[in-house]
């Protein structure tokens, strides 16, 4: 199963939030703890991750629905199965637990749903690793800009340790999303490729998802579009995308560039809409499709799909409207970066 090759022949669509999903469950603390956590010493109601060893069903039914949705690419429930994002909630000794769990319930998804589709499609699951809540890059105490709450390699271990789970549930790909400190991001790249040259293991393709913050075409941490491809493009990415913080319309500019810039695949994921006064997504499963179709057509993504705020229905009229547009095609970018490039810029 080379997903290469499918990517070679048709725009491939990833599935959309799982957050959205879990809360249409209504789910409440006991429901968080199970049977396993019912007397864990804090509250644990928004670990969404936990739900995978709690709630296993829960997750791989949601997984399921974006399959039946036309999902080719489904994530792991595993955006923040990491020892320092675990620390709140005193879970760290958990996530390498949540990771082979999650992988599991992606797994048993695909099964099952295998077991009973007309279509034989290739499926593939992506492991997501979010971008932890703690950055490299910015201080988080405005009176001391050089501190950093995190090191370089406890960022990096946790990381190892997540990639680790991922590998041994079953995961066909690794995506490094919604990445908003690229520091952070170097730091899962350099794990993931120390966890496979340590293990000797075949190295799983990597998937790189960035998140523009606002209108300034920058990420949170301060890199243009054209710095955070470079700053990640060492990694020989199978794909370099964005997703998160801004819906289709206000991404359209920065992934018609990042198609111009990038010798890889693109992929593409934007919420639905920006978030109304209430925090709640607005865009309508054909509005967000509408937007996605048109980026299709010129040419400029290989992967599309949805994050906050989308379902199976946006992610059921993504693939209905990209189904019979040709894919991206691959091109040789020359590198912008050369040694005299750099020095004639500075001087």
């Amino acid at each position: 199963m080379d997903i290469k090759k499918e990517l070679e022949k048709r725009i491939l669509v990833i599935d959309g939030a799982m957050g959205t999903m879990i809360q249409r469950y209504k789910l409440q603390e006991e429901d968080y703890r199970g049977e396993r956590f019912k007397d864990w010493h804090t509250d644990v109601k928004g670990n969404n991750d936990l739900l995978s060893l709690t709630q296993p069903e829960i997750i791989k039914e949601i997984h399921l629905q974006y399959l039946e949705a036309g999902a080719d690419i489904i994530e792991t429930n595993t955006f923040s199965s990491t020892a320092i994002a675990q620390a709140d909630y005193d879970m760290q000794s958990l996530a390498y637990e949540l990771n082979v769990a999650s992988a599991k319930c992606a797994r048993q998804a695909i099964e099952e749903y295998n077991s009973k589709a007309k279509s034989q499609k290739s499926k593939f699951i992506a492991g997501a690793i979010g971008p932890l809540n703690k950055t490299l890059s910015l201080s988080p105490d405005v009176n001391n800009p050089g501190y950093r709450a995190v090191t370089f390699d406890e960022v990096a271990n946790a990381y190892y340790e997540q990639v680790s789970g991922l590998v041994d549930g079953g995961v066909d790909l690794l995506l490094i999303e919604t990445i908003f400190d690229t520091l952070n991001a170097k730091a899962a790249i350099y794990a993931i490729k120390k966890y496979f040259h340590e293990t000797g293991k075949p190295e799983l393709p990597i998937m790189i998802s960035g998140t523009i913050t606002d209108a300034s075409g920058r990420t949170l941490s301060g890199q243009t579009l054209e710095a955070f491809y470079v700053s990640v493009n060492h990694a020989n990415p199978l794909s370099v995308g964005l997703n998160c913080a801004l819906g289709a319309a206000e991404m359209r500019p920065h992934i018609a560039e990042l198609s111009e810039l990038a010798s890889c695949y693109t992929s593409a994921y934007p919420n639905a809409g920006l978030p109304n006064a209430m925090g709640e997504y607005d865009e309508q499963p054909h509005e967000t499709a509408h937007f996605l179709e048109d980026w299709a057509k010129q040419g400029f993504v290989n992967i599309v799909g949805g994050c906050c705020g989308t379902t199976p229905d946006h992610i059921k009229h993504i693939a209905d409207a990209v189904k019979n547009i040709a894919p991206r095609k691959l091109q040789e970018i020359a590198n912008a970066f050369s040694i005299n490039d750099l020095q004639a810029n500075a001087t």
